[in-house]
């Protein structure tokens, strides 16, 4: 395993970052792998040298927090010191009109709510899991400045945003004296590339940390996908952020990762996670896996360097998206 600094921070980072959305509870989602089936996973990812895992206060409605926590400090004994845990605010945890967004009072609920589920006095990073329309700017940044400053977090991150909502977070931060983003966890991968727009030359010129979600376009570069009815799995079938892929120049892209993966002898999740690991600007790209094979294969996309002629080949069928993801 590599480690990099995520951002401009002196905090080091594994330079793949394992996703724990499939951990939790089959209540949330039918597809998710309840405590006892997902502990051989975080087994792995530690033996692998993962130490930065991200949850979510809304993944399995809390569950994910306390499995996260319950299996990394309490099952496996890691010191505290030694992992970079990350969750996020913004969804909705149950009905209460104050119980979503990014007010103050959601915030300052939410980071002590999700403190007490993983079993730690802190946070590495704290992500705003979404953009908050609703709220205004200063009343978010100031509430995040202040659970850095209690000590409940030690850095701050964004997530899924358009690039002028967050230079305008970065700016309101920085002309009040606050604490200031240090990433953004944004939804790229081969297949959907609208990032490169705007939000990575930003978080490129801003020194912000990238450590993107669905690097493997939620299983869709597999090749295992079907236009008519998803695919096999129970996820593939369910998933809505996952049909948006599902035209025929993402198929064809496919082929040519497809491709790519023969010549080399390689499966297609790892030239995909290589395209997006040769990228600039890319940290650490959040990858899951609900079969502990997958996590050897990934893992060993990080030896896999691709020449220009493959990266060319890969690029260039690429062709835009309707944007997702920032809702």
């Amino acid at each position: 395993m590599e480690y990099l600094r995520l951002g401009l921070t002196g905090m080091k980072v594994s330079r793949l970052c394992f996703g724990t959305m499939t951990y939790g509870s089959k209540q949330w989602r039918e597809w998710v792998l309840e405590e006892d089936e997902a502990r051989p996973f975080y087994r792995k990812a530690l033996d692998h040298g993962f130490n930065f895992f991200d949850t979510a206060d809304m993944y399995s409605l809390g569950r994910c927090e306390e499995v996260t926590g319950k299996i990394l400090l309490k099952d496996f004994g890691v010191r505290r010191e030694n992992l970079v845990i990350a969750t996020k605010v913004f969804n909705p945890m149950n009905d209460d009109p104050n119980a979503r967004g990014l007010s103050r009072k959601h915030i300052m609920q939410s980071i002590d709510a999700s403190l007490r589920r993983l079993g730690t006095d802190y946070v590495d990073l704290y992500q705003i899991h979404r953009f908050d329309p609703h709220t205004p700017i200063d009343e978010t940044i100031e509430a995040l400045h202040d659970v850095v400053k209690a000590g409940k977090a030690l850095y701050l991150g964004a997530s899924a945003m358009y690039g002028w909502q967050f230079m305008k977070m970065l700016s309101r931060a920085d002309n009040l004296g606050l604490t200031r983003f240090v990433s953004m966890q944004n939804h790229y991968n081969i297949v959907y590339r609208e990032e490169e727009r705007e939000v990575l030359p930003l978080c490129r010129s801003e020194g912000i940390g990238v450590i993107p979600f669905s690097p493997l376009a939620r299983g869709f570069v597999a090749g295992n996908r079907r236009k008519e009815d998803g695919g096999e799995t129970v996820r593939s079938k369910t998933d809505p952020l996952a049909q948006p892929y599902y035209k025929d120049h993402d198929f064809a892209v496919v082929d040519r990762i497809t491709e790519v993966a023969r010549k080399r002898g390689v499966s297609n999740a790892q030239v995909a996670l290589a395209w997006v690991l040769h990228q600039p600007g890319i940290t650490s790209p959040i990858v899951g896996a609900s079969k502990l094979a997958q996590l050897d294969e990934l893992v060993a996309a990080l030896d896999l360097k691709l020449d220009a002629e493959e990266l060319k080949a890969l690029g260039e069928l690429y062709q835009p998206h309707a944007i997702i993801g920032h809702s």
